[in-house]
């Protein structure tokens, strides 16, 4: 093991008290960056989600449901203070549970801090209108919580995406029930003794680690639950969708994407190449906007794409608390799924560029996977087409606007884009032509922007999670008419 273990529990979280989970089972926690066994979390299933739900729904009727806005905005800025009290704890076990670079849990964590700042002091001030209307009538809308929100977190952020899901849902006055990957599930422990301690009423927040295929089916298809929020692929997303479509649930889906950076001849070309890099080796590529698509205007394409691949070639891979460009993969299974598109690649006679190179002390047992440039990837290849999840960029060519907007918009993702022009009327036309939930000019990603509303359209899913965006759809909107005459 690269360094100390972070704690692991082997309870639930519900009704703000922690229990075994009713199987009595666990699941190993395997340190991606050496493939060692550092303890366990609590295999949760049907019957720990059933008293999750029940918890869940005493605080919607109950003490939570009751709190002012303002308290709950309150109690979620306590927690933000506490998670910036305990950060560096939080920011280790982050680091160790999913391989990410340690330098890169501490901006995650500072993150998480962040949402729960943001959303403490957002709870007082979503309002509703009044609405003319016939005379003798007074009409106005409310927005309401839903009363129990599930929320299925991913492996790759787990804390930020905790943050953004969670802390969105209880600013509205929601009670939820979490169930973290079981790949990654330390941070989100955690963060549930802080809540405890952070005095959020019994059942407001709740916690069932397990497989996906147990304790996140249960709560997808859960009928006390009011909405379901999930982050994952695709193909988890329409099950999820699926299950709670029987009881007419809502529910908010992010799904990934194969995000394109559109970089014109007029373009800053030392600006973009940080912004090029960082998009895709950030997490080991491991991230839904993740920008795995480089579209390089024909003029510029030998020229820029040969700084890029002097880039990749100086990137360094290690564990996590080695703190270099790029950890290990979450697991093998995924390590294999990554080098199988690399195997794929060569295969089909693709133009390797440049790899990034392991570190000469890396842990042997570790999930690595060197950061890889590929060439002249045809557009409708399945490289170009498919989401690895992996630090592996495809560099495409286009020869002018109309193109580079067919290439981009030729998947069937849609949720971020980056273009890199100096011209204000092309930032316009391809803000607006492109097919994506987001459109960056001249920067990818604007340093996380916790106040952003993010989500897909097209495979990428639906439905906006931060900035106030996320509060109304976290939220139902009643309308009150009144007639006096």
């Amino acid at each position: 093991m690269t360094g100390p273990a972070p704690r692991a529990r082997t309870e639930i979280l519900a009704g703000g008290e922690w229990h075994a989970p009713a199987g009595g089972d666990t699941i190993a926690v395997v340190n991606p960056s050496d493939g060692v066994t550092m303890g366990a979390i609590a295999r949760g299933g049907v019957v720990d989600i059933d008293r999750a739900v029940e918890a869940a729904r005493r605080a919607a009727d109950g003490a939570w449901g009751r709190l002012p806005a303002a308290e709950r905005g309150r109690l979620l800025s306590r927690l933000s203070r506490a998670v910036g009290e305990r950060a560096e704890e939080l920011a280790l076990a982050e680091a160790a549970d999913t391989g990410k670079p340690l330098r890169q849990a501490r901006a995650d964590i500072a993150a998480l801090a962040r949402y729960f700042e943001f959303y403490g002091g957002a709870a007082d001030k979503v309002h509703g209108e009044t609405l003319p209307y016939l005379d003798g009538y007074t009409v106005m809308t409310f927005r309401e919580p839903f009363g129990v929100t599930g929320h299925i977190i991913p492996w790759n952020y787990p804390a930020q995406i905790f943050g953004r899901s969670v802390g969105a849902a209880l600013a509205m006055g929601n009670a939820c029930v979490v169930k973290p990957a079981e790949d990654a599930s330390l941070s989100t422990l955690l963060l549930g003794e802080l809540a405890i301690a952070a005095g959020l009423p019994p059942g407001a927040l709740n916690i069932v680690p397990g497989y996906g295929e147990e304790a996140g089916a249960a709560l997808a298809a859960h009928p006390g639950i009011d909405h379901i929020s999930f982050t994952g692929s695709p193909e988890v997303g329409t099950l999820v969708q699926q299950a709670a479509g029987k009881h007419h649930r809502p529910v908010t889906l992010e799904l990934g994407g194969k995000s394109p950076q559109l970089v014109f001849a007029d373009a800053d070309q030392e600006a973009a190449l940080p912004f090029i890099l960082g998009g895709i080796v950030q997490n080991a590529g491991q991230t839904c906007s993740a920008g795995s698509r480089l579209l390089v205007e024909d003029r510029i394409y030998d020229t820029f794409v040969g700084k890029v691949a002097d880039r990749f070639a100086a990137l360094r891979v290690g564990a996590s608390d080695m703190d270099l460009d790029v950890g290990p993969v979450i697991n093998r299974r995924q390590k294999e799924r990554v080098e199988s598109y690399l195997a794929l690649a060569r295969r089909d006679g693709l133009k390797i560029l440049a790899e990034g190179t392991l570190a000469p002390n890396v842990p042997p047992g570790g999930f690595y996977v060197k950061p890889t440039l590929i060439g002249e990837v045809p557009p409708d290849h399945r490289l170009a087409q498919e989401e690895i999840f992996g630090p592996v960029l495809c560099a495409i060519r286009f020869r002018d606007e109309a193109e580079a907007i067919a290439i981009a918009n030729g998947t069937p993702y849609g949720l971020v884009a980056g273009v890199w022009t100096r011209d204000g009327a092309r930032q316009m036309r391809l803000a607006r032509a492109l097919k994506s939930g987001q459109v960056f000019i001249n920067n990818f990603g604007a340093g996380g922007g916790v106040e952003l509303p993010f989500g897909g359209v097209k495979r990428s899913g639906h439905g906006r999670e931060k900035g106030f965006e996320a509060l109304y759809h976290f939220s139902a909107l009643k309308t009150v008419a009144i007639r006096h005459g």
